[in-house]
């Protein structure tokens, strides 16, 4: 486990005497930077029409959002590594918050591409610092819980601030969205700089190990299971608002109330994934997800179905599909302790490669087969994923050995 300290005569507690309040506040801001990050999911359609442009260039948005995090989560995290975690935490929050006003303001979709690249440096060195805390300051024992408490406030975006969200933009605009995520960042600056100790350090990391780590074949095929498996569920949840439009003939109210349902899944997802992870192993636990997953997908090409039954299998599938974050997490710090922090940085990067991923092979499909064929394409890529993972656990397992 990664050292930590505070610096000497800090008027803040050492967080390792009661390391749950702080856990508490990265959820909070977690929550705030996956509000802001996914939002553009549930507003595709009011998007469109109000920018005058496709379905698909909007979707573009979550894609420049995810590409431009993996490519600067790492690099921003490594060159920070010998700066307190707190001023790396505001400084992370401060550019994503005058990204989410920049996006608020933007007269039209082009202002919104470099506003999504900002907005994704920003939560690049929120996320994963956030991760690194709970993996450092957490018992050994409890890890798997912690690092899913800190990671449940990305979850619950997925609760309220997807489906309200999509809400907003239809009833108010979309700049409405934006403009919301900008005002709820202002306290979560507040409470990091006078709630997270002053001069909390971890054992520092460099580009050095950042590059160690990416010449590593076994650390980068772990981290790729996150891309395949992620990239699976996005393939559909992108696109879920046009397909439930046209399949179920719903709007406003019934594409927010799925997504809330959906969302519903997420934290409940992460909190059965923490403790799955304590009590079968990460291994064992992802191994059970990735075929849960390959059963729920295929059944996308069975709609329409009831309202009752849609509303439940949606909560099922997105309840099976977030347990697998701290298991992942888990067997990710194992491999190499010491650089927690990066590997962390590369796990919050590899989920928006995932969401990149998914959603550009979703239009794929989409404009190639059709709506009703994303669920079995996306099943597919589940399979894959559980290939990676049975390929990425024997390699760990042989590098541990030699």
């Amino acid at each position: 486990m990664t050292g930590a300290r505070a610096e000497s005569g800090s008027e803040h507690p050492d967080p390792r005497s009661d390391p749950r309040s702080l856990f508490l506040i990265l959820s909070v801001c977690n929550f705030v930077i996956g509000m802001g990050a996914f939002a553009p999911i549930g507003m595709l359609e009011p998007m469109a029409g109000a920018l005058g442009s496709p379905v698909t260039a909007v979707a573009g948005l979550l894609t420049v959002y995810s590409i431009a995090y993996a490519a600067s989560s790492p690099i921003l995290v490594a060159l920070t590594g010998r700066i307190g975690r707190r001023r790396v935490l505001t400084a992370g929050l401060a550019i994503f918050t005058l990204a989410m006003a920049l996006s608020a303001l933007a007269p039209g979709i082009a202002l919104l591409y470099p506003a999504r690249v900002f907005a994704a440096a920003g939560a690049g060195m929120v996320t994963p610092v956030s991760l690194a805390i709970a993996a450092a300051l957490a018992p050994p024992d409890r890890r798997g819980q912690a690092l899913s408490l800190v990671f449940l406030g990305l979850t619950l975006s997925q609760v309220a601030g997807v489906p309200v969200g999509s809400w907003l933009a239809y009833t108010y605009g979309w700049r409405s969205v934006f403009g919301l995520v900008a005002l709820m960042a202002l306290p979560c600056l507040w409470m990091v700089w006078t709630r997270v100790p002053a001069g909390l350090r971890f054992s520092p990391v460099t580009l050095g190990d950042l590059g160690g780590v990416l010449r590593n074949p076994v650390a980068l095929i772990t981290v790729g299971f996150t891309v395949v498996f992620l990239a699976g569920i996005f393939m559909v949840y992108t696109y879920l608002p046009p397909l439930l439009s046209q399949t179920m003939g719903y709007g406003r109210d019934g594409v927010s109330l799925t997504l809330l349902i959906f969302g519903l899944g997420a934290p409940l997802g992460n909190i059965l994934g923490g403790r799955m992870a304590d009590r079968l192993g990460p291994g064992r636990s992802l191994i059970l997800i990735c075929i849960a997953e390959i059963l729920c997908l295929p059944l996308f090409a069975l709609l329409p179905l009831p309202g009752t039954l849609l509303l439940g299998f949606v909560f099922f599938w997105s309840l099976v599909g977030w347990c697998f974050s701290p298991s992942q997490q888990l067997r990710l710090v194992s491999l190499a302790p010491p650089l927690a922090p990066v590997l962390m940085s590369l796990h919050a990067a590899s989920i928006y490669v995932g969401i990149a991923a998914g959603s550009g092979l979703g239009a794929m499909v989409l404009e190639s087969a059709g709506l009703m064929t994303l669920g079995p394409a996306a099943a597919g890529v589940a399979l894959a994923a559980l290939g990676v993972l049975i390929l990425s656990d024997r390699a760990a397992r042989r590098q541990a050995q030699g």
